[in-house]
């Protein structure tokens, strides 16, 4: 008969005098269901739930971990609109542009026109910059004040409940 996990019970005296990995001592043998054939495969018993209450939540683990993604966000931010600009550069967006304006407008004070020199790489990377640091404040103190406002509405409600099941 297969013995189960649940039923194998390591008793530290016992294990003293063994050498580690040897099979421990066969213990008692659970009685076999009524109607059960013998060397069958045994069924487990059902997952075990339990129902948890989420009643606070850390606002210093809330602040380190959303400090450490908004600033994993703003890297991603930054790259993407560098690779997007780069593209859009060899895609010949700008000069199309440029001579999109040039015929549109004519004259000579449209000759000289170059759009780059409005939203350039350099500009628009520097934008992007800036919007990235101060997403990475604002991301922190949102999450830290949400962290400090559910703390609060916990202790007035009770907070969230969960269940939680163990896989099989």
């Amino acid at each position: 008969m297969t013995e189960r996990v649940e039923d194998t019970v390591v008793r530290p005296a016992a294990a003293a005098g063994r050498p580690a990995g040897a099979p421990s001592a066969p213990g008692p043998v659970p009685p076999a269901a009524p109607g059960a054939v013998p060397g069958a495969p045994v069924r487990g018993r059902p997952p075990r739930r339990a129902r948890l209450r989420l009643t606070r939540v850390d606002p210093w683990s809330v602040m380190k971990t959303s400090f450490l993604l908004s600033i994993a966000f703003a890297v991603v931010t930054v790259v993407s609109v560098a690779m997007v600009w780069q593209v859009l550069g060899a895609a010949g967006v700008w000069d199309s542009i440029n001579s999109t304006i040039q015929e549109g407008i004519g004259g000579n004070d449209v000759a000289s026109f170059r759009i780059e020199d409005y939203v350039g790489t350099s500009r628009v990377l520097g934008f992007t910059m800036l919007v990235a640091a101060i997403d990475v404040v604002l991301i922190t103190a949102a999450a830290t004040l949400v962290a400090f406002l559910y703390n609060m509405s916990a202790a007035l409600l009770g907070g969230v409940e969960i269940t939680l099941a163990e896989d099989n």
